[in-house]
C-alpha cells in the first residue's frame, strides 16, 4: 500500500528546495498524487520552478509505480523577473543574464534521490500540451498567473485528465485582498467547476483538488 505522507527525508528535501508552496499544501499535493497514482497513469505538473513541488510528485510516483512529468520553460514567470517582488538573483544565468531555474531544479531532484522517477520537459506549456496524446492521472496547474497563461494551461491540459483523475490548481484566492499574483487561477478554478467535468474534492489554503467526473472540459 502506498504511504499517505512522505518520509521525513523527502519532506526535508521539499523544505530545502527553492519555492513558495507551504508544507500543508505540499502534504495535500502528495496525498492527491498518491491517490491519482493508483490509476496507473502519469502525474503531470505545469510549472516546475526549482522543483519544490516536483519532489513530492516524484516521491508519490515512485510509491505508486508511475512517472511524474514536469513542464516548464525555466525562464521564470512574470512575477519572478528582475524588478518584481518574487525575483531571486540566484536563479539568473550569470552568462546570459536571464533566468534559468533548470540547474537548481536538477540539483534539488538529485539531492532528493528522485531523478529516475521524473520526466522533465523543457518547453512552454501550450506547445507541449498540443503534442501530448496520453491520459493523465493527475494534472497540477502551477504555472503563470496571468489570465492568458493560466487559461492556456487549463485548456491545454485539463482535457488529458482521465475519468476519475485529479486536477489540482494552485494559488486560488477567492478574495482579491488575499491574492499576491492575480486571480487568474481562481477564475480557472471557477471555469473548471462550471464545465460540469470536475467536482471539488478538497481545499487546502490556496490549493484546490478537483476530480474528473464527466466530459465537457
Amino acid at each position: 500500500m502506498a504511504p499517505t505522507a512522505p518520509k521525513p527525508e523527502i519532506l526535508d528535501a521539499f523544505e530545502g528546495a527553492k519555492g513558495f508552496m507551504p508544507a500543508d499544501e505540499g502534504l495535500a499535493l502528495y496525498a492527491a498524487a498518491v491517490e491519482a497514482g493508483a490509476l496507473g497513469l502519469p502525474l503531470l505538473e505545469v510549472g516546475t520552478y526549482c522543483g519544490r513541488s516536483t519532489i513530492l510528485l516524484a516521491d508519490a510516483a515512485r510509491a505508486t509505480g508511475v512517472s511524474a512529468v514536469t513542464v516548464d520553460h525555466h525562464r521564470g514567470s512574470e512575477e519572478q523577473q528582475p524588478g518584481w517582488d518574487y525575483h531571486d538573483p540566484e536563479t539568473v544565468d550569470p552568462v546570459l543574464g536571464v533566468m534559468d531555474t533548470l540547474p537548481l531544479f536538477r540539483r534539488a531532484l538529485h539531492r532528493a534521490g528522485l531523478e529516475d522517477h521524473v520526466i522533465a520537459v523543457v518547453g512552454r506549456s501550450p506547445q507541449v500540451a498540443r503534442v501530448w496524446n496520453s491520459p493523465l492521472g493527475l494534472v497540477f496547474v502551477d504555472g503563470g498567473h496571468t489570465d492568458e497563461h493560466a487559461t492556456a494551461d487549463y485548456e491545454g491540459w485539463a482535457p488529458h485528465v482521465a475519468e476519475g483523475g485529479l486536477l489540482l490548481i494552485h494559488d486560488v484566492f477567492p478574495d482579491p485582498e488575499d491574492e499576491f499574483t492575480g486571480q487568474a487561477p481562481y477564475r480557472v478554478y471557477l471555469r473548471a467547476l462550471a464545465s460540469g467535468a470536475f467536482t471539488e474534492v478538497s481545499a487546502t489554503r490556496s490549493l484546490r483538488v478537483l476530480r474528473r467526473t464527466g466530459a465537457g472540459v
